[in-house]
């Protein structure tokens, strides 16, 4: 065949397989036009989802008459002009294939009126046209496209599309999402003339918080921790649910590059690695967070729909998302219900906190007998509330600590804490066992590493470029407790391990740090197998189950795990105490009703 120009209709028509994709993919890119045209209310409407008719009318600056046919074109934008824009794009649209790619396979009509036009204009598209006849039309200012009877000249694409309930479903999901990101835009969205979503602007804290309500669940509001995080030119905000509000989808996780919605590995890595030690097997987070940086370090034209980003220093943003949530996460602890009072102490020893526990010299190796309970310095002292019938004097606590006072040790397994708004029960295995672990990983990471030499040193044989690459991370390897030494073009010799991997597979540990480093020069390997097994050792010299506890031991561990990181939950994610407070205690009972 010999070679040929194509068509414009069937250049626009293959665009429009990687722009179009289902009806959701005209209304996003139509979205983002309202977004640039700095509309403040959005009018979506619906029929037959989306394959019959989508109309979206925005308050915003408007067309020129002059510019109409000009915006029907491909390749034709308002938002960029040169190169250096294109590597400083601030706007949501900027490829200037939206509109066109829709009218050829669509029906298309775009009404606009500008601030200083007289009336407005209108002109009509269906991807075959050379000649435009525009239109006056009555309209206020601002713009609405109508695309009707989507993929009816390419018919094969139209059997792809799934029915009326999934295709509309895909919609509003995507209004609800860019509504996430837009708080000072009000959003209505009809299906078939039945009004499913109305969003006024939520120009307050208050508002935004009733918004995200309305969109991720009222439960995730109360369940989530707010996000304000700022290094290196990066910020961080939003909100992210608490380990134990979790869901066996990853459904609700809303991220925004600069107000874009966007969709990443390398993002999706970070949050996950964060939750990685809280999170119960199987289950994803749930977030809203809103990532802010120079336009120059992103790079925002790796996708045609726009909905993948690439980073220019991925391995700072990735180091920053990890950091700012596994910080915020690990600063999760009980609250206080009421501030403490300073007290005159008759005797040291009415305080828990001066029960004679070892608390800082746990050895990696010791068994559950050899860890008691114990108490950190820095706990604030309580004096333990009476258990019998004492009358309270001056001189006893004036208010309780967080976690309250051990009552009862319930079926040797479960302890039962009174405070000052109800009482609380503590999974005391699940408890101790998060203790445990985060000072062995404190240990560890402060490299405190014992090594042990092998008595038979490994020989491990990969590729020249491994090897090279394994001389140059020598030091990253020796921090970790690993001698590893470069004796011929492809082999390694292996003579000192961490005694925490003694009995691992360190062999193929090896080669698949290098085979990650090869990829995307880091890799977590060794840290993530060397906490998998520091959580094994806290789950196994942690209480058991069926130990009897002592009222101090109990109080001892209430204190402990007030001030420890990620103390929420045990290293399975799951919660290690639940609150019952007086109110829901009278309900039970029906007192006051």
């Amino acid at each position: 065949m010999r070679i040929q120009s194509l068509p414009p209709q069937l250049i626009n028509q293959i665009a429009a397989g990687e722009v179009v994709e289902r009806p959701a993919s005209i209304v996003k890119e139509l979205l983002e036009n309202c977004f640039d045209a700095g509309a403040k209310n959005i009018q979506v409407d619906i029929e037959q989802g989306g394959v019959r008719f989508i109309k979206i009318r925005d308050d915003g600056c408007g067309i020129a008459k002059e510019e109409l046919a000009l915006a029907l074109s491909r390749y034709a934008t308002s938002k960029i002009a040169s190169l250096a824009d294109l590597e400083h794009v601030q706007s949501m649209g900027f490829r200037g294939e939206a509109l066109s790619s829709m009218s050829s396979v669509a029906r298309l009509s775009l009404t606009s009126k500008t601030l200083n036009s007289e009336e407005a204009w209108c002109i009509s598209s269906d991807g075959a046209e050379e000649i435009f006849d525009i239109q006056p039309a009555a309209h206020p200012q601002g713009t609405t496209v109508e695309v009707s009877d989507l993929f009816y000249n390419t018919p094969a694409r139209r059997k792809f599309l799934k029915t009326e309930k999934t295709e509309f479903s895909h919609i509003e999901t995507l209004i609800k999402k860019m509504a996430l990101s837009r708080f000072d835009i009000a959003f209505k969205l009809t299906h078939n003339r039945r009004e499913v979503i109305n969003l006024k602007i939520a120009d307050s804290q208050e508002l935004q918080q009733q918004r995200i309500a309305s969109i991720c669940s009222k439960d995730f509001s109360s369940n989530a921790i707010a996000i304000d995080f700022s290094a290196s030119g990066l910020q961080l905000s939003g909100w992210v649910g608490q380990p134990t509000f979790s869901r066996s989808q990853a459904d609700r996780q809303y991220f925004y590059v600069n107000q874009r919605l966007i969709k990443d590995r390398l993002i999706s890595h970070a949050v996950k690695k964060a939750y990685q030690d809280v999170l119960f097997h199987g289950r994803h987070p749930v977030f809203v967070l809103y990532l802010t940086l120079n336009p120059a370090l992103v790079d925002v034209n790796a996708h045609p729909a726009k909905l993948e980003v690439r980073f220019r220093e991925g391995r700072l943003v990735h180091d920053f998302l990890f950091s700012a949530l596994y910080r915020s996460l690990a600063e999760q602890r009980p609250k206080p219900i009421t501030e403490t009072t300073d007290i005159d102490y008759s005797s040291p020893t009415e305080s828990p906190t001066a029960v004679n526990y070892a608390s800082n010299n746990h050895n990696y190796k010791t068994t559950q007998a050899q860890i008691p309970l114990s108490i950190q310095e820095a706990t604030p002292d309580y004096i333990v509330r009476p258990l019998n019938n004492e009358t309270l004097t001056e001189n006893t606590v004036k208010t309780f600590p967080t976690l309250g006072f051990a009552v009862a040790h319930l079926h040797n397994t479960y302890i039962l804490s009174e405070t000052q708004e109800g009482i609380i029960l503590v999974d005391a295995h699940a408890a101790h066992e998060r203790i445990t672990y985060e000072r062995l990983k404190s240990q560890y990471h402060q490299n405190n590493i014992a090594t042990q030499p092998l008595l038979l040193p490994i020989k491990i044989t990969i590729s020249a470029d491994e090897a090279n690459c394994a001389e140059q991370q020598q030091p990253f390897f020796k921090n970790l407790g690993f001698e590893l030494n470069r004796i011929s073009p492809e082999t390694l010799l292996l003579r000192t391990v961490p005694i925490l991997l003694a009995k691992a597979n360190v062999e193929k540990l090896i080669t698949d740090v290098l085979s990650d480093m090869m990829v995307q020069e880091s890799s977590d390997r060794i840290q993530d197998k060397t906490h998998a097994i520091l959580a094994t050792m806290a789950c196994h010299n942690s209480v058991r189950s069926g130990r009897k506890l002592t009222t101090d031991e109990m109080n001892a561990l209430l204190r402990d795990i007030e001030i420890t990181e990620r103390g929420n939950q045990c290293n399975h994610g799951r919660p290690t105490w639940v609150q019952l407070s007086k109110n829901v205690l009278d309900k039970f009972f029906l007192r006051g009703q």
